[in-house]
């Protein structure tokens, strides 16, 4: 399962945001094997502007992800931060990478 987190960050609260998101990313990783891959990128022009590559094993490791304490304590620490919020499901066309990253 692929999907795009497009998000726009209250940019008085943008340090807070991203260290909130940062733990929970770490944590999902270090914790959650169905958790493969997470890119957060802010736009140059717009540094409140972020989309969140996130990428799953199945639809059934998001559901776990989405119950899980961390995540929760995510949602509830940045609910007043995030002003918009867009989640695009999208099919992953290929992958290339440099061998041993």
């Amino acid at each position: 399962m692929v999907r795009l987190a497009k998000i726009k960050v209250d940019p008085a609260q943008l340090h807070l945001y991203n260290s909130a998101l940062k733990e929970q990313m770490a944590t999902a990783i270090r914790l959650e094997p169905g958790v493969l891959t997470y890119y957060a990128v802010a736009d140059k022009s717009d540094p409140s502007r972020i989309t969140i590559l996130e990428i799953y094993a199945d639809t059934a490791a998001y559901k776990a992800h989405i119950e899980t304490a961390h995540f929760k304590k995510y949602k509830e620490t940045v609910e007043h931060m995030v002003k918009s919020l867009e989640l695009v499901d999208v099919e992953l066309i290929a992958a290339a990478r440099q061998p041993g990253i």
